[in-house]
C-alpha cells in the first residue's frame, strides 16, 4: 500500500463531537426561504462551463471518440398514468435484543426499458431491494447470501459503524456465502441506503438493480413531529438514470458508454419514466419524501414543475437546524435529502438530469405527481429540528485529498491508483482526531466525493463559505472541475488495525477506474 503521512498538526485535541445531539425546541411555523442546493448549484455550475472541452479532450487522448453530452429534454411526461412503486419493508425478526434481516443479493429481469426484458438484479427480488428500517440504539444482523455467480459485498452508505462491518472491499464475500454483519446503530434519524462496494465491479453490479434504503428512526422531538408511517406519508423515492442499448443490455464502464445508439432511461423505483409520470395519492396532507440519487454517474436536481418550493428538513446524515424553503435539491451520485410537502392541490415533481460522466442523461422529466386526499390539518413544523454545532477548525490538521487523473481514464487519489487494496493510499489517522480536508479536484471532470465512518461539514465551497442546507450534515458532495471543497470531521467510537475504511469517487465508473483510498483509524 501507499502510505500517507500523518497529519501536520492538531491530530490528538479533542473539540466538538461529530454527531450533533437534537435540540428538543417547540413548535412554530417555518419562515426561512433559501435557494439551498439548488441555489448553491448556480456558482458551482459557473465551473463546469469549461468541463465539457477539457474532458472530452481527455479521453480523446486515449483513442475514444464520442458526443459528451446527448440532446436535451425538456418536461418528458406530462401527466400522471401510472402508480409509484413503494419498496417493500423488510421485516426483521428480534430475539435478545437483536433484529435480525435476511436478504439474498440475487440475479433476475426486469423492464428498465418499457417493453423490454433485461438482465438485472435484486436483493430479495430481481431489482432493487426491499427497505430496511433502523432504530438509533438498536443492534441488528444482517444475514446476506450471495447468489450472484460472482464476488460481492454490501456497503451500508453513511452508516456510523465499524470498519469491519462496512461493507467494503475487504469484506468482499464469494458466490454461494452468507456474510453476517452485526452492530449497533450510532446514528441518530436520517436517511441511508445499501450497495455493492467490490474492487472494479460496484458500477456494473449497482447500474443492474443492486440498491436499496435504510431509514434510521430515534426518539427526537423531531422525529416525533415529522411524518413517519411507511408508504402513507413517509416516502422512499430512488432516483437512477442509467445507460442501455435498444436490446436492454445495462451498460456501466467505458467501452460500454462509448456503444453508438444508447438510451438514458430515468427510473423512480425501478419504474421507467421517459415517458411516464407515476403517481401517488397522497392520504395526509403533510408527505415526507426520501430522495436518494442511485444512479451511477448522473446528478439529478429534484424539483416542482409549478416553480414552487420544497420544505428540505434533512441532508445526507440528518436532519437540518430548522425547515427550509429551497426551489430544488441537487443531488450528485450517491446524495440523499428529505423533504416535506404540505398539499391542498395536485403537485407535480420533476427531475432534472444532468450528464456527470463522459456520456448519459439529460433533461428534464416529470417523474411523480402527487395528489391530495386529506382533510387533516398538520400542526407547524418545529422552528428547530436539529442543533449542529459548527466547527471551529483552528486548530484541526489539515489535510489535502487530490483527486487526479493519470494517463487515458484511470484516476487516482493523492496520485495513487486505487484499484487494489495494495495500490490504492492509505489515510492514517487516529481514534478523536479532528481534521480538516481540502478535497482538491485536479480535473477538469465532475466528481462526488464520498468518506465512509463519519459526517462532514462543509467549510468551503470553492472557496466560498457555505449557507443555507449546505450548513447540515454530510457524507457525499459535489467537486466540481478544477474545484474543490473543504471539510471538517471528527473520527469517533471505532479503530481497527486490519480493516479499512473507504474514500472516493462516487461517481462509480470513477471509483472502479482508481478514484478510491483507504482510511484507517487506529487508537491514539
Amino acid at each position: 500500500m501507499t502510505y500517507t503521512t500523518d497529519p501536520a498538526s492538531g491530530e490528538d485535541r479533542q473539540g466538538k463531537g461529530a454527531h450533533a445531539r437534537r435540540d428538543r425546541g417547540g413548535k412554530a411555523e417555518h419562515t426561512k426561504t433559501t435557494k439551498g442546493r439548488g441555489g448553491k448549484g448556480l456558482h458551482r455550475r459557473k465551473f463546469l462551463g469549461g468541463m465539457a472541452g477539457v474532458g472530452l479532450a481527455a479521453v480523446g487522448a486515449a483513442g475514444a471518440t464520442f458526443s459528451l453530452l446527448t440532446e436535451g429534454n425538456s418536461n418528458k411526461a406530462a401527466a400522471a398514468d401510472g402508480t409509484l412503486t413503494i419498496p417493500d419493508l423488510l421485516e426483521g425478526t428480534t430475539s435478545d435484543g437483536t433484529t435480525t434481516f435476511t436478504l439474498e443479493a440475487q440475479t433476475g429481469t426486469s423492464e428498465v426499458i418499457s417493453g423490454v426484458s433485461s438482465t438485472t438484479a435484486g436483493y430479495n427480488q430481481s431489482y432493487l431491494g426491499p427497505t430496511m428500517k433502523w432504530t438509533n440504539g438498536d443492534t441488528v444482523l444482517l444475514n446476506i447470501t450471495n447468489s450472484l455467480g460472482d464476488d460481492t459485498t454490501v456497503h451500508f452508505h453513511g452508516a456510523h459503524i465499524p470498519p469491519k462491518m462496512d461493507g467494503g472491499p475487504q469484506n468482499a464475500f464469494s458466490d454461494g456465502t452468507t456474510w453476517s454483519p452485526t452492530f449497533e446503530i450510532k446514528d441518530e434519524a436520517k436517511t441511508l441506503w445499501y450497495h455493492p462496494h467490490a474492487l472494479g465491479t460496484t458500477a456494473e453490479q449497482v447500474v443492474h438493480g443492486l440498491a436499496g434504503m435504510i431509514i434510521v428512526e430515534d426518539d427526537s422531538d423531531a422525529s416525533a413531529a415529522l411524518p413517519s408511517e411507511y408508504g402513507v406519508d413517509d416516502i422512499p423515492i430512488i432516483l437512477q438514470c442509467l445507460a442501455t442499448d435498444t436490446s436492454g443490455d445495462i451498460k456501466y464502464d467505458l467501452t460500454g458508454y462509448l456503444t453508438t445508439g444508447l438510451t438514458y432511461p430515468v427510473l423512480c423505483n425501478g419504474t421507467n419514466v421517459d415517458s411516464t409520470t407515476l403517481g401517488f395519492t397522497a392520504t395526509k396532507t403533510r408527505t415526507r419524501f426520501r430522495v436518494l440519487n442511485a444512479s451511477p454517474a448522473d446528478i439529478m436536481t429534484v424539483q416542482r414543475s409549478d416553480g414552487g418550493t420544497l420544505t428540505q428538513i434533512a441532508t445526507d446524515q440528518g436532519y437540518l437546524t430548522e425547515a427550509t424553503e429551497v426551489t430544488s435539491i441537487r443531488l450528485v451520485a450517491g446524495a440523499r435529502a428529505e423533504f416535506v410537502l404540505d398539499l391542498s392541490d395536485a403537485v407535480t415533481l420533476q427531475a432534472v438530469v444532468t450528464t456527470g460522466w463522459i456520456r448519459g442523461g439529460s433533461g428534464t422529466y416529470d417523474f411523480l405527481t402527487v395528489t391530495p386526499d386529506a382533510s387533516d390539518t398538520p400542526d407547524d413544523l418545529p422552528s428547530t429540528l436539529n442543533t449542529i454545532t459548527r466547527y471551529d477548525t483552528t486548530d484541526f490538521a489539515a489535510r489535502t485529498i487530490t483527486l487526479g487523473q493519470s494517463s487515458g481514464t484511470t484516476m487516482n487519489i493523492n496520485g495513487s491508483v486505487g484499484t487494489s487494496m495494495d495500490s490504492m493510499a492509505t489515510i492514517m489517522t487516529t481514534l478523536d482526531a479532528e481534521e480538516v480536508w481540502t478535497i482538491s479536484n485536479t480535473t477538469q471532470l465532475e466528481h462526488s466525493f464520498h468518506l465512509h465512518d463519519v459526517p462532514f461539514q462543509l467549510i468551503e465551497i470553492n472557496g466560498e463559505e457555505p449557507n443555507g442546507v449546505d450548513l447540515g450534515w454530510f457524507d457525499t458532495f459535489e467537486v466540481v472541475g478544477g474545484g474543490s471543497i473543504k471539510i471538517a470531521m471528527k473520527f469517533t467510537d471505532f479503530t481497527d488495525d486490519t480493516y479499512m475504511y473507504m474514500l472516493h469517487c462516487h461517481l462509480l465508473q470513477h471509483e472502479d477506474e482508481g478514484m478510491m483510498a483507504a482510511l484507517m483509524v487506529m487508537d491514539s
